[in-house]
């Protein structure tokens, strides 16, 4: 009887951490059929507001931008007052009105402040949700718990591209009710999060940090500011969508229709990749991550004019989406320094977010420039993450804890 309870508890707290990740992923997956719907049609969209690619890069970007950086802000603010679910809600309502908007302005400097705003959403709720998720996911092992709900996130980031596209084939390329259609599934993850915070266990809630002076120190050591670069150089070399997206219509590579079609194959390949990834990462660290530079240069065959080259190259950046939502967040949970959990996740999306932007605008100058040209800081970009990647990878640290 003694040697079983032990198990028999164990057994029951990862039958309740899975459970609250799967309700959080629910969550996520009726919101992404909001936002990442939006995404998956924003470029070609802007493009018939008269925005060029330049436009395209500095709107993704900035958008970017106020979606990550101001996380340093917000996961502080989280921290400090321990208003997890305040903070998750109240990003998730502000996205959901933002969305369904986009389709009422006629003006490229309107649809960027919705935009902003839409990610704005995401700063406030993201830190306060991610710390949550990492609390649920660690009896499961945080690789696979944040893939799993990326998992469950991407069914719905599939679902909304598919759904507007639909709405454009059938209403000959509606922009206006494309968007307002979005919210239909906003109000539904609304309710959904509603019952996820009456059902969720107490214990999911991080407990305060100690208040002594070593605890609230909150430089980071040198394994967490190393791998902080390496986001950033991996972030900066990655293409945005929306300008993959103009790219394939200006060049009439791909119809308004075959674009959302697209993007749902690369959240597709983003669900699978997750699991796969979160689930190596649990078992070999951060030398996982090794891949993510290699993939990320192949993404850039979604730049090409051909037909087959351009799929692969879509799916191919899909998988890269795949590991940064999941292995990259995860690993942010294990390096953690002495900060509060939800001011960690912000200060890493703040780099993540700077380096987005900087990318994105970069990308789009030289895309009218020329493409190759584009291509080269890519490259360039992904070679010096790999470097600083493999020196993280030779440091002494702890060792990843093992799945159960």
């Amino acid at each position: 009887m003694t040697d079983e309870a032990p198990e028999v508890a164990d057994t029951s707290l990862r039958r309740r951490a899975l459970a609250t990740v799967v309700t959080f992923g629910i969550v996520s997956l009726l919101a992404d059929i909001v936002y990442e719907g939006a995404r998956s049609i924003i470029g070609p969209y802007l493009f018939t507001l008269g925005a060029s690619a330049a436009v395209v890069g500095l709107v993704s970007g900035l958008g970017e931008f106020a979606g990550y950086a101001l996380r340093t802000v917000t996961g502080v603010i989280a921290d400090k007052t321990r208003g997890y679910w305040a903070m998750t809600i109240a990003g998730y309502g502000l996205t959901i009105v933002a969305v369904p908007l986009l389709g009422w302005v006629g003006r490229v400097d309107l649809a960027l402040a919705l935009v902003v705003a839409e990610r704005l959403g995401k700063a406030v709720r993201s830190p306060a949700r991610d710390t949550l998720l990492a609390s649920a996911s660690e009896p499961l092992g945080r690789g696979w718990g944040f893939g799993i709900h990326e998992a469950l996130d991407q069914i719905g980031a599939v679902a909304g591209p598919l759904l507007l596209s639909l709405v454009l084939s059938l209403r000959n390329n509606d922009y206006r009710l494309a968007f307002t259609i979005l919210a239909i599934p906003g109000v539904l993850a609304m309710v959904a999060l509603i019952i996820a915070r009456r059902t969720t266990p107490d214990y999911v809630e991080p407990p305060p940090r100690p208040t002594d002076s070593t605890a609230t120190d909150h430089t980071l050591d040198r394994r967490p500011k190393v791998y902080l670069r390496f986001v950033f150089l991996s972030a900066l070399g990655f293409a945005p969508f929306p300008l993959i997206a103009f790219h394939l219509t200006q060049r009439s590579v791909a119809s308004d229709v075959q674009i959302p079609l697209m993007f749902a194959l690369a959240m597709g390949v983003d669900a699978i990749v997750a699991l796969i990834s979160g689930r190596m990462y649990d078992r070999h660290g951060l030398r996982v991550l090794l891949a993510l530079p290699v993939i990320s240069v192949l993404a850039a065959l979604a730049f090409s004019t051909t037909g087959w080259i351009v799929w692969l190259g879509v799916a191919t950046w899909g998988a890269v989406m795949g590991i940064q939502e999941s292995t990259l967040r995860a690993a942010v949970g294990d390096l953690a320094t002495s900060a509060g959990p939800a001011t960690a996740y912000g200060v890493f999306n703040a780099a993540y977010g700077v380096a987005l932007l900087i990318g994105g605008i970069a990308l789009g100058a030289l895309y009218e420039v020329a493409i190759l040209a584009m291509v080269a800081m890519i490259i360039a970009s992904q070679i010096a993450a790999a470097v600083v990647l493999r020196a993280l990878v030779a440091q002494p640290g702890p060792p990843t804890p093992a799945s159960p």
